[in-house]
């Protein structure tokens, strides 16, 4: 799964998200995209959970770029701990995704396949997404 190797901070502050996504919109590698049309944060293990649908159906045919990687912590304390005592421990990482950020690239395959492949990888995923072509 994908985790930072080393952060400045441990725990960082929830935060809004508002408004479209302004990096991350254009198609810079492959020919087909996974694009967002919603916002959410998307976890480490949906990330790899679609990474593996995508490669599991191409025959690891082709090639993929994530364009996402889950950077913020997301503290969560134990059940049954009484208030207070401070934030929890670090539970998962998360990439806050906004609408019209391209999670997943792909490049070198047929055109069925890849829209099958990216079907199948928005399955996995929390927010409502298209594929784009070039």
């Amino acid at each position: 799964m994908l985790i930072p190797r080393r952060v400045k901070y441990r725990k960082q502050q929830r935060r809004t998200m508002k408004g479209v996504a302004h990096s991350g919109t254009r198609l810079n590698f492959g020919e087909f995209g996974l694009v967002s049309e919603d916002m959410a944060w998307i976890t480490a293990r949906q990330i790899e959970a679609a990474r593996r649908a995508i490669t599991h159906y191409t025959a690891r045919g082709g090639r993929l770029w994530i364009r996402i990687f889950p950077d913020k912590p997301i503290t969560k304390k134990p059940p049954e701990v009484r208030m207070g005592s401070g934030k929890g421990d670090v539970h998962e990482y998360v990439a806050p995704v906004k609408a019209g950020r391209i999670l997943f690239e792909m490049g070198g395959i047929s055109r069925d396949i890849a829209m099958a492949a990216l079907r199948l990888a928005a399955y996995k995923l929390p927010v409502k997404t298209k594929i784009i072509e070039k």
